[in-house]
């Protein structure tokens, strides 16, 4: 996942864990459990495990590490989730320290930002192969991951879309200078996964006055509008983008790296539990990008509290009663 890299101080990081180990109520999640599991098993074979499941700090993060925490609990756990931390860096290191038990991740980032690879891996199983394998040297364990791919995408209100006939990035190239007008990131206006290599992959030729820097909120809506933009650049799994009729291009010739979830954890708590790896395949297999929209839209646009969406979804596919 693409985030904006906030560094603090050991001082600090130690800080927000230890005031920040809980739900958001200061309580342990997992308000879903309390009639027990309902996805397979006896309801117990994680007894004795416990700890922090933690989460970088947006939406998506939040419904996942409640998600997670309320699973594994409904299956004898007793974990506690902590949303509170800032900066997908600090929650990396709060996992290496083991002072999280495991959050989710993507596998772009960890590959890119954390293995300090400069080219992705083509396609989603190969990509996430080689990220596991890396993150095993570090004592980092993946289970399967979900289909969601949170991966950058660019998206055009769907009435334009039809007006240009555009459908995947290679369209572009072929459109009148005056319809190529685009609305992105500072960050992603410079990086090699960015910008100038999405450029130079689509071939596209767009005058810097064409080209928008806007916050990641104010693209959706801005895109929306069709006044700064035609096309907005766009997290595959947010749920603005259905929400405001956006249609999502596709990405024809693979250039975006592959940001699929899935839940990275200690590899000796793996190795002590290897119950978890079974739990979590009977929700990862449902989280796909599709429903990662939905249950975002739920927080991003309709209000709803992460832990209430994430307990709701769990008790309606029947993972707990």
């Amino acid at each position: 996942m693409k985030i904006t890299l906030i560094a603090t101080g050991a001082v600090a990081l130690s800080l927000a864990l230890a005031g920040c180990g809980g739900s958001s109520d200061g309580a342990p999640a997992g308000n879903a459990t309390a009639g027990g599991q309902a996805g397979g098993g006896d309801g117990k074979e994680l007894t004795g495990l416990t700890g922090t499941i933690g989460s970088k700090d947006f939406s998506e993060q939040y419904i996942l590490a409640y998600l997670t925490t309320d699973l594994l609990n409904a299956h004898g756990a007793g974990l506690q989730a902590n949303t509170k931390l800032v900066g997908s860096a600090n929650v990396r290191q709060a996992l290496e320290n083991k002072q999280f038990l495991g959050y989710w991740e993507y596998t772009g980032t960890s590959w890119i930002t954390y293995n300090k690879n400069t080219a992705p891996v083509k396609g989603a199983q190969a990509q996430f192969e080689a990220v596991k394998k890396a993150d095993a040297a570090k004592g980092i364990a993946w289970v399967d991951p979900a289909p969601l791919n949170n991966t950058y995408a660019f998206a055009i209100r769907s009435d334009e879309a039809k007006k240009l006939g555009v459908t995947k990035l290679s369209d572009l190239a072929k459109l009148p200078e005056a319809d190529k007008t685009f609305c992105i990131e500072s960050e992603f206006s410079t990086r090699d996964d960015g910008w100038p290599g999405l450029k130079k992959a689509y071939n596209l030729d767009v005058p810097s006055g064409n080209v928008k820097m806007l916050d990641t909120g104010v693209i959706y809506t801005a895109t929306q509008k069709g006044q700064d933009c035609n096309f907005g650049e766009v997290f595959q799994t947010d749920g603005r983008i259905s929400a405001l009729g956006l249609t999502v291009l596709e990405d024809d010739k693979q250039f975006f790296p592959v940001y699929q979830g899935g839940f990275t954890l200690q590899a000796d708590v793996l190795r002590k539990y290897p119950k978890i790896a079974d739990v979590m395949a009977l929700m990862s297999p449902k989280l796909t990008t599709e429903v990662m929209q939905k249950l975002n839209a739920k927080v991003d646009v309709d209000g709803e509290d992460p832990q209430d969406v994430a307990t709701e979804w769990l008790k309606e596919t029947g993972l707990v009663k």
